[in-house]
């Protein structure tokens, strides 16, 4: 099973541990729209009070108001982006991006490219069990939350990643994946980027590869418009 989310070697990271949490400065710019947090860790996310909402979606937000969150926030079934990237649904996004952004649609295509790649085209969480399909494969594992950490980027905004670790199932499934979907605290992913892999740490290092999912009965056209509402 080949998991894209260690790209990390050119990612410089100075980490702090400071009253039981573990905070990092990623020396990259963070340029998609995400990241989590929990159990005394740092990173960003969306959720609290509806005025806080649009701060915690880009990024600003306390340490007091993360909150751990349960795998139940993130069940259902899910596909990749990534193809829809590569068959040309996305590109109204891009052009929508260039319009007030500063690169061109073809240059924001190319930097998502990197971001959405991936060989694992549907997720299904259900209980305890997650299942990664990865070229017609199955692999099972059965996961246990580990925390969050909060992020702290160059930019100066923040995310939070939800960290699970399998104790159970396929050898194939990533012993480790971290979710990142703009919330803070408990509530119903619309959305989602996901770390996989086996290295915990390394993977809190990684900001260039973020594989994005959506709710597997979106078509393309929906998936694009969700985006483009955000």
């Amino acid at each position: 099973m080949k998991l894209l989310s260690a790209q990390c070697a050119n990612v410089a990271v100075i980490g702090l541990l400071t009253m039981g949490s573990y905070q990092t400065v990623l020396a990259a710019d963070h340029e998609h729209d995400h990241e989590h947090g929990g159990y005394g860790h740092s990173h960003d996310h969306e959720h609290g009070h509806d005025h806080d909402d649009d701060d915690i979606y880009a990024g600003h937000f306390e340490d007091d108001q993360v909150e751990d969150r349960e795998l139940s926030d993130w069940e259902g079934d899910w596909q990749s982006v990534y193809p829809y990237l590569q068959d040309g649904t996305l590109d109204k996004v891009f052009a929508h991006k260039a319009e007030g952004g500063d690169k061109t649609a073809a240059e924001y295509k190319t930097y998502y490219e990197q971001g959405y790649r991936t060989d694992v085209n549907r997720i299904v969480i259900a209980g305890d069990d997650v299942t990664f399909f990865d070229d017609g494969e199955a692999h099972t594992g059965e996961y246990a939350y580990d925390g969050y950490e909060i992020l702290t980027y160059k930019a100066g905004n923040r995310g939070v990643r939800y960290i699970f670790e399998r104790e159970g199932g396929d050898d194939d499934a990533p012993h480790y994946f971290q979710f990142s979907d703009h919330a803070i605290s408990p509530t119903d992913a619309d959305h989602y980027h996901i770390y996989m892999g086996d290295d915990r740490d390394a993977l809190l290092d990684e900001v260039v590869n973020w594989p994005t999912y959506y709710p597997l009965e979106l078509s393309g056209e929906e998936v694009a418009e969700e985006m483009m509402a955000h």
